[in-house]
């Protein structure tokens, strides 16, 4: 314990001493570090209701003060150490960029992956580095080596640009989609496994899952389909865009063959940072969306042979996992259920308004959906921004229609006491 509290100190304070002239920066990066160290010494429970301590942890982040962002859920804001991080690493490229980006800056990315794999709980030959969950799950969809006829099973609530990316192989090369819609929120994992083992006939070749719906913060019983997947010889692709450095589990749990994320979603990463886990033994079938080298047939590196790339972002991932490491998954996820709950239970208690989320944390976490009847998503947004200054996100899509909520370990209890007072009020008074 000892040893991890002087690694968390040691780590904060080098950070703030490279990246924070003046004396005050320098405070706060010191009050921040002592806060991690103290935050360790707490159950997860405990950690999750110490206001004070998050307030200091607070200070970490260069957030407005003008407005209570809750779309955290769409890219989450990085934490001063990681901007700095980003800024240090570009200065130093541009000092002679063919020399320090290719003979320098490229060599870092091995560290990266071999944190990343260590969070992820897999091989660092497994995972891949890049700029967001779309760019890894679209390598899988169209990698893959399906035909005309072949057919996979998804949902209505999958993401967009997977959704999108599954129609043009529809056209292109003729496979069929196997649509499920969903009831949500839903609290019996056995009703969607149902769905999707009911849907599969002898020309089902993929099970296409997202591990949270990012239109409500459903959790999915991802690890169940891909177990029911894999009896049955089925490739399954795990969307986990939302869960990373969020829900507190390792990859290799799940069981699927393919998983993409965002990291500058849940872990804080610089902006256009993303992940691709491919099972090892999974990495030969899959095509590149950029030609690489003959020789990188079995080789996960063959999917970052993207050209030019911004050396500092992907560099400042490291950052990121240290600050992430430091608080630890199981209090970050406590205290994200912690600020669910506590706005939540409250607005629900409101005859006018209507959940789109289960308040049962194995099927929900920070990520949180709420309609008012009479008004639409975008109406309540609106209102929520215009007269309360606070940023959500509009969702009309299938059958969801209110603002999605995620708050991030920053948010604090005040800014969820106004959340509950503007949502009240508008829910008072709908159109």
């Amino acid at each position: 314990m000892n040893s991890r509290r002087s690694f968390i100190q040691k780590s904060f304070l080098t950070a703030g001493s490279l990246s924070l002239t003046s004396f005050f920066k320098k405070s706060v990066a010191e009050d921040v570090s002592q806060a991690m160290v103290e935050i360790n010494q707490l159950s997860p429970e405990a950690a999750a209701q110490d206001e004070e301590l998050w307030a200091r942890i607070q200070q970490a982040y260069t957030t407005s003060p003008n407005i209570i962002n809750l779309n955290n859920g769409g890219v989450s804001p990085q934490p001063k150490v990681v901007q700095d991080a980003v800024i240090r690493y570009y200065q130093y490229a541009n000092e002679a960029p063919s020399y320090y980006m290719w003979r320098i800056l490229d060599q870092g990315r091995e560290p990266v992956r071999d944190k990343l794999a260590e969070l992820a709980g897999c091989s660092p030959d497994e995972i891949a580095i890049n700029r967001n969950t779309t760019e890894a799950i679209n390598t899988v969809i169209f990698g893959m080596n399906l035909k005309k006829g072949d057919e996979v099973i998804l949902t209505k609530y999958d993401y967009p640009n997977m959704i999108n990316a599954w129609k043009q192989r529809e056209k292109r090369d003729g496979i069929k989609l196997v649509w499920l819609d969903l009831d949500l929120p839903n609290e019996n994992d056995d009703i969607i496994v149902k769905q999707f083992t009911d849907a599969v006939t002898p020309r089902t070749r993929v099970f296409h899952i997202t591990h949270m719906i990012n239109w409500t913060g459903q959790i999915m019983p991802a690890k169940k389909l891909c177990a029911e997947a894999r009896k049955r010889g089925i490739d399954s692709v795990v969307d986990g865009a939302h869960t990373f450095a969020h829900l507190d589990f390792k990859i290799s749990d799940l069981g699927c063959d393919y998983f993409g994320t965002s990291l500058h979603k849940w872990l804080c990463a610089p902006f256009g940072t993303g992940m691709l886990y491919i099972r090892k033994e999974k990495i030969k079938d899959i095509w590149p969306l950029l030609a690489s080298p003959e020789d990188q047939q079995t080789n996960i590196r063959k999917f970052e042979n993207i050209g030019t790339r911004s050396f500092a972002t992907e560099q400042a991932i490291g950052g990121a996992l240290n600050f992430h490491n430091a608080i630890g998954q199981e209090r970050k996820g406590a205290r994200l259920e912690y600020l669910k709950q506590y706005w939540a239970k409250e607005v629900i208690q409101h005859k006018n308004v209507i959940p789109y989320t289960s308040l049962k944390p194995e099927f929900s976490r920070a990520l949180c959906n709420f309609g008012v009847a009479g008004m639409t998503a975008g109406e309540v947004h609106n209102r929520l921004f215009n007269e309360y200054k606070i940023h959500t996100s509009p969702v009309q899509w299938e059958k969801v229609n209110g603002p999605r909520i995620t708050p991030h370990v920053y948010t604090t209890k005040y800014d969820l006491d106004r959340l509950v007072e503007a949502m009240l009020k508008i829910a008072g008074t709908p159109k």
